[in-house]
């Protein structure tokens, strides 16, 4: 415990750094990822086929290398920071949204496909009863499929999140100041691997096991009764 002590504030610092990370990247996957199911499951084909083509891609793209991408290529290549160049933290908050953009677009592929499993659960004939009134597929989409579809799939949208919260550590990688960064840095001072360890697992533990928990009584209490 000494070193929980002599380290408190940092921890905190960490694990609140990895709750934004989180939270920002859970809202901005779940736009996107469901911009993306609704394009492949659009009656369009090039609006398939390019929601396929992300998907597959980014899918099976290491999430590191897309980080990496984020911080390279796009803020330092393109020059694309998302920050004002003037600020103090100019630095630390390019990184920290280059990071949110990165685990965003990563994220949104599995979201993507999530949703699209929902609303394949929707049975045909609701969706051909709505054409049958005239409804227009985003008038379909919206209020038939994707509410009926989000409440098939809360718990695999909870596990999403979950996945999420612990791909947060490869925000290191560009030097965000999360709990992974962290662990490294008290590994290198203290040496105590096995206490550091503990620590930092205790701490997603703390963040993860609540969400599981949550999602799973929120699926069980929304399910769409067939």
């Amino acid at each position: 415990m000494e070193i929980f002590d002599a380290y408190r504030d940092q921890i905190f610092a960490a694990f609140w750094t990895t709750i934004q990370l989180t939270v920002y990247s859970a809202i901005g996957a779940l736009i996107l990822g469901t911009v993306l199911a609704a394009m492949r499951l659009a009656p369009v084909p090039v609006l398939n086929w390019l929601g396929a083509a992300y998907v597959n891609v980014i899918r099976n793209t290491p999430l590191t290398l897309i980080i990496v991408f984020c911080a390279l290529g796009v803020g330092q290549t393109l020059r694309i920071t998302l920050v004002d160049p003037h600020s103090p933290t100019s630095i630390a908050d390019s990184n920290f949204r280059l990071a949110v953009l990165g685990l965003t677009v990563y994220t949104a592929s599995f979201v993507c496909e999530t949703v699209r499993s929902g609303v394949n659960t929707v049975p045909m004939g609701q969706a051909e009863a709505a054409r049958s009134l005239g409804l227009t597929f985003g008038q379909n989409l919206r209020l038939i499929l994707l509410p009926q579809a989000f409440r098939a799939v809360i718990i695999p949208l909870g596990s999403v999140l979950i996945a999420l919260t612990k791909n947060t550590t490869i925000a290191s990688a560009i030097g965000v100041a999360e709990a992974a960064l962290l662990m490294k840095e008290m590994i290198e001072s203290t040496a105590a691997v096995l206490t550091v360890g503990a620590i930092m697992a205790a701490g997603f533990i703390l963040l993860t096991l609540p969400m599981g928990l949550l999602f799973g009584w929120l699926g069980k209490r929304l399910a769409v009764a067939r």
